[in-house]
């Protein structure tokens, strides 16, 4: 073995840091856009490369953040890493040059390195620089060479070869022989400038004196420090065997296709021996100086000579083939001769591309302008020439092309807007067809999923809605649903509802409805009374969650529908004093008589405020009838004498609602023979059309006018009893007299008030009497109550009060004052009926005069 080959790894790191120090720093080469470095190889980890933060011009503190790195395949090794804290290219595990170059020549590491905001490709090569860490080694320790006796002074035998695995200086440089008698040393040079050492016979053998000779063959490199390795050549001296064999030419060259299958002949090699017999019999074999991978390869044919292929060919890994083939006869003191066959291999185009994405940034913003930069992609074709050209392209139909910026490396970049609403995840087919014939093509897919942007406001499914709710619906019942859509997604698309802002008869909207903001469900905060408000409406806001949110509104419009929750409410007639309603008939009157009208209000619409009317009790059903419609009273036949002059009639008045309400009016009816000049109590609480047809609002106005009435009249009659009072004590207990005061009565005054009055006057046929009461000493002094009496006690009047007036100085016959028998008149006048609650002329017809 060499004599170097105990060194340690220490030894080994010191003869590298020699190497750097006498090389200088690591080549930088910058060309077309690329930078070259050298590093020897067997460097230990963290061994200092490059300054690529420095010359690449980058940011040092941005590296991180911008994800510097270093671009490999999958599967490769990572030989050399970067720094991100200060930029440097480092040496990140061990390199063996023999391991990662199989093939002498140069050997370099390409790196991609990527750096990302913005995207920049950056491409470096590092060539590992051979040491000399390894010794020239002999495929064996001691081999046998047999030289004939009779071989003449100057005869060359060809030595195996020592292998060294380094290249250039470091590989075989020289061979020596030890010193001896026989024998020298020639060293050879090959084509690929390896050496091969010849042993030139200088002195005749004498198998008889001497039939061994030893001696010791050194193989040298040409390293520092130098390292050796040593063969021990036993020569045995044999009997001659005069004629050699003889190759038709020391060197063959032959071309075969890479595909060629296993057992292609390769080449028919020929050697002559002019000898007979065994001595002119050759078998062939490879020499000495065939390496192990020739040996994989090919096979020889010991006796036929060809050359056949055994393993399978690779122009990629080797395009030239050295075979060392060696022809020796079977005679005794054979001798080798040799001959070198170069197998040329010609490139076929068996190797498709390969497509490797070096970086892809998904997914894509889909306002991202055209241009930008989606992916890197490194395309690889390890075919020569042609068959290594290669094109890139994208499938058709999508918004992407590819941009090529360095050899065989391509950005894939938009050439248009996106939409992710209408395309939400792109499937590009990127295709790498080679030149070769035919060509090979590869097809890889790469998946570009749209990230999505709030670009599209919400959209209502409706651009209005129309509600219908009942009336008296229970507070927080659903009312609607109101829906939209977004077309985002995610949180662009989560909607919010809300309602806005406003008033609602003065009241704000959100004391009439809310909303879900989650479902957009609807509910009525209050119950809704059709007799105040029958429809209303309100905006309904959705808005999405993006940024900036993005709204749309829309109107509802919701409409109360009536439900039959009033009664009728009967008008006219109206009993007074808790008494049932009473009308005067005639006993004359004849089949159609119109008695009167009963009308009725409903606060209720539609059909729920139709109102109909029927008689529902009567003392003679033969006698009377109610029209459903109007309500109007008449006689269906004339009177006899037998007919009760008491008629009780009960009418009701029902809705058109389900279910029907109802309300019903009692009537007293009193056939009379003649007819006073009065209005009944149809006309006296007949409403005209537009008050009983309207809401309830014509109740409470009666009802409020008759309160305000009736608080006015007692008003007066306490300010009238306080002036009274003031007026009797100012006289000192003065009475009333009939020469003080006319109206007051002749009797004297009684404490029974009213009780000694006179009710005697009766009103003639025909006419509306009043009948009047003087109350003397009932009153304050000085003042006449006149009470007023009409036919019956129900429709007696209350006139105001009248100061009596004392006696003028110039009145000389006080026989002229008023009689006691005169203090009861009676009224020639008839009292008009009350024209605030008369009917205006559209039922005037239902009231009789006479």
């Amino acid at each position: 073995m060499g004599a170097g080959e105990g060194s340690g790894r220490g030894q080994l790191f010191l003869r590298s840091l020699l190497f750097l120090l006498l090389a200088g720093p690591p080549a930088r080469h910058p060309a077309q856009g690329q930078l070259r470095y050298a590093v020897p190889e067997e460097l230990e980890h963290g061994a200092f490369v490059a300054n690529l933060g420095e010359d690449l011009g980058l940011d040092v503190s941005t590296l991180s953040a911008r994800r510097f790195r270093i671009v490999s395949r999958a599967g490769a090794r990572q030989h050399l890493e970067v720094n991100l804290e200060n930029g440097i290219l480092f040496v990140n595990e061990r390199i063996d040059r023999e391991e990662v170059c199989e093939a002498g020549g140069t050997c370099l590491l390409h790196l991609q390195l990527l750096v990302e905001s913005p995207l920049e490709l950056y491409r470096v090569e590092v060539e590992v620089l051979d040491i000399n860490d390894h010794a020239p080694t002999f495929p064996w320790q001691e081999y046998v060479l047999e030289v004939a006796e009779s071989a003449v002074l100057g005869a060359r035998f060809p030595l195996e070869s020592a292998q060294d695995p380094d290249v250039g200086t470091n590989s075989v440089h020289t061979y020596r022989l030890s010193p001896n008698g026989f024998f020298s040393l020639e060293v050879q040079t090959r084509s690929d400038a390896s050496k091969f050492a010849e042993l030139v016979l200088e002195r005749a053998l004498d198998r008889e004196q001497q039939r061994v000779h030893r001696v010791l063959l050194t193989a040298l490199d040409g390293g520092v420090p130098e390292r050796s390795g040593t063969a021990h050549i036993l020569v045995t001296v044999l009997d001659a065997n005069d004629n050699v064999p003889a190759f038709d030419q020391p060197s063959y060259g032959v071309s075969l296709p890479e595909d060629a299958p296993a057992g292609t002949l390769v080449i028919q090699l020929n050697a002559t021996d002019l000898d007979e017999g065994p001595n002119g019999e050759i078998e062939y074999s490879f020499s000495g100086h065939a390496p192990p991978r020739v040996r994989e390869l090919f096979h020889i044919e010991p006796r036929s000579g060809q050359v056949l292929l055994k393993g399978r060919l690779d122009y990629e890994r080797a395009s030239l083939h050295e075979l060392y083939v060696q022809a020796k006869d079977r005679g005794p003191s054979a001798v080798a001769v040799h001959c070198r066959v170069l197998v040329h291999l010609l490139d076929v185009n068996d190797n498709a591309p390969e497509v490797t994405l070096t970086s892809v940034s998904t997914p894509v913003l889909e306002d991202a302008p055209p241009g930008t930069v989606i992916a890197v992609i490194s395309v690889l074709d390890r075919d020569s020439g042609d068959n290594g050209r290669v094109s890139c392209e994208v499938g058709p139909n999508v918004p992407f092309e590819l941009r090529s910026s360095f050899r065989n490396y391509y950005t894939l970049v938009t050439t248009q807007a996106l939409d992710r609403e209408v395309v939400p995840e792109y499937n590009v087919s990127i295709t790498a067809r080679d030149m070769g014939s035919p060509a090979l093509l590869t097809r890889s897919t790469l998946t570009i999923p749209v990230s999505d942007v709030n670009d599209n406001a919400p959209r209502f499914l409706q651009p209005s809605y129309s509600v219908y709710v009942m009336e008296n619906n229970a507070p927080g019942a659903s009312i609607c649903s109101v829906s939209a859509l977004d077309p985002d997604c995610q949180q662009n698309a989560y909607l919010s509802y809300s309602i806005a802002e406003g008033h609602i008869h003065g009241m704000p909207v959100g004391t009439y409805v809310s909303i879900n903001s989650d479902s957009g469900h609807m509910y009525a905060l209050r119950s809704l009374d059709y007799e105040q408000i029958r429809s209303f409406q309100i905006q309904v806001q959705a808005q999405d969650a993006g940024f900036p949110p993005l709204s749309a509104n829309v109107t509802v419009h919701i409409f109360v529908l009536d439900q039959n929750d009033n009664a009728p409410v009967i008008v006219s007639p109206m009993p007074r004093n808790g008494s049932v309603a009473t009308e005067l008939v005639p006993r004359s009157a004849r089949p159609g008589y119109l008695v009167g009208t009963v009308s009725a209000v409903d606060a209720d619409a539609g059909l729920n405020s139709r109102l109909s009317y029927q008689l529902l009790q009567a003392t003679d059903f033969t006698l009377f009838s109610v029209a459903p419609d109007t309500g109007e009273l008449r006689t269906l036949r004339s009177f006899l004498e037998q007919d009760s002059s008491r008629q009780q009639l009960v009418v009701q008045v029902r809705d058109g609602g389900q279910p029907a309400l109802s309300a019903t009016v009692s009537l007293l009816l009193s056939v009379v023979e003649t007819m006073p000049q009065t209005l009944s109590d149809f006309s006296e609480f007949s409403l005209p059309p537009e008050v009983s047809s309207s809401s309830p609002l014509t109740l409470y106005l009666l009802v409020s006018l008759g309160s305000i009435s009736f608080t006015f009249l007692l008003a007066i009659l306490i300010l009238t009893a306080i002036r009274c009072r003031g007026e009797r004590r100012s006289r000192q207990g003065d009475s009333c007299s009939p020469p003080r005061c006319h109206c007051c009565p002749g009797s004297r005054p009684s404490s029974d008030g009213l009780k000694t009055s006179n009710l005697t006057a009766q009103a003639p046929a025909g006419t509306t009497a009043a009948t009047c009461l003087d109350v003397p000493a009932g009153g304050p002094p000085g003042y006449c109550y006149k009470v007023c009496l009409g036919p019956e006690s129900a429709q007696s009047d209350f006139m105001f009060l009248k100061p009596c007036s004392p006696p003028r100085n110039n009145e000389k016959d006080p026989g002229k004052r008023s009689r006691p028998e005169q203090h009861l008149q009676v009224s020639k006048e008839a009292k008009q009926p009350n024209t605030d609650w008369l009917p205006p002329g559209t039922q005037r017809p239902a009231l009789k005069r006479y």
